[in-house]
């Protein structure tokens, strides 16, 4: 997925859990979670992308009506997606963070192999963990905070 927004021209910060992993977290993610530039030439070349996944509301039956368009895109700050590639979580905001602005300057290039992208740091990262106060994200915080230290260390 991360090679096909590449390929979009997308401007985007990898947020969830693939950024932890990006990290050393041990934990698996079974998703992609991204923050986007809202900037209105971006925002097409996302809906573009995902219209060309199928992208549709994870969780909702299909077959009923949704188109994936920039007015779609732009009407909704987070969504939920599955698509033919895999779930994807859209993000135009990162909770603890902000924008994608903010996101870019809390973040950290990765080359994997043939596939350049950026994540967030650890210390954005455990902020928006934080700020989304959800369960898992909370149990997901000694590790990250763990990693931290670590990495500390090695600086």
């Amino acid at each position: 997925m991360i090679a096909g927004l590449n390929r979009g021209r997308v401007n985007f910060v990898v947020i969830g859990g693939l950024a932890a992993r990006a990290h050393g977290s041990t934990r698996i993610t079974e998703d992609l979670d991204v923050c986007y530039d809202r900037e209105k030439g971006n925002v097409r070349r996302v809906a573009r992308v995902l219209a060309r996944w199928r992208a549709y509301p994870r969780g909702i039956e299909r077959g009923l009506p949704f188109v994936m368009d920039e007015r779609t895109l732009a009407a909704a700050p987070v969504m939920t997606l599955t698509s033919d590639e895999g779930d994807i979580d859209v993000f135009d905001t990162v909770p603890g963070v902000g924008g994608y602005a903010e996101a870019l300057s809390s973040s950290l290039a990765i080359d994997a192999g043939d596939v350049a992208f950026r994540v967030l740091d650890l210390p954005a990262l455990i902020a928006a963990k934080r700020a989304a106060g959800r369960r898992r994200d909370l149990d997901h915080l000694p590790e990250l905070e763990a990693l931290l230290e670590v990495w500390g260390r090695r600086s």
